[in-house]
């Protein structure tokens, strides 16, 4: 008999998978039941035409850890996929990394809320807020 795995074990798996993440950099930081925090570092992947963090690099990373935060409350054998996001941009930068930690509000048999918060963090270690997401996931059944 096989033992369930860990939250952190579960996103480590599912984020290995995927191919967008991978090509940004983004990693791991910490996985519990209901939050997940990641990080990509600041790199010509994740910029747009005036040097500081794309949008959507901002965003896909929200969406990454809002997502996985639902995971980490879903049955074995489940997956998730998100249904619609809201975000606010507050502040762009430039260098050093961003940190996206998502965390779930409500979880359902239907749907989950969840929400992100996304830091910028330079080189000093300053961090400062760079958006904020809400977010409405489904579990969908895995099929790898």
């Amino acid at each position: 008999m096989t033992s369930a795995l860990t939250p952190h074990e579960r996103v480590a798996t599912s984020l290995a998978r995927q191919g967008m993440m991978n090509h940004l950099g983004v990693r791991l930081l910490s996985a519990s039941v209901g939050r997940v925090e990641l990080a990509v570092p600041y790199s010509d992947k994740v910029t747009q035409q005036q040097g500081g963090y794309h949008g959507g690099a901002i965003g896909a990373l929200a969406d990454i850890a809002a997502g996985y935060a639902a995971l980490t409350v879903s049955p074995e054998g489940m997956e998730v996929t998100t249904v619609e996001y809201k975000i606010n941009f507050l502040s762009n930068f430039q260098g050093g990394e961003i940190r996206a930690t998502g965390r779930v509000t409500k979880a359902g048999k239907r749907i989950i809320v969840t929400t992100a918060e996304v830091v910028h963090i330079d080189d000093t270690g300053k961090r400062s807020d760079c958006a904020v997401m809400q977010s409405t996931l489904v579990p969908v059944a895995k099929t790898y």
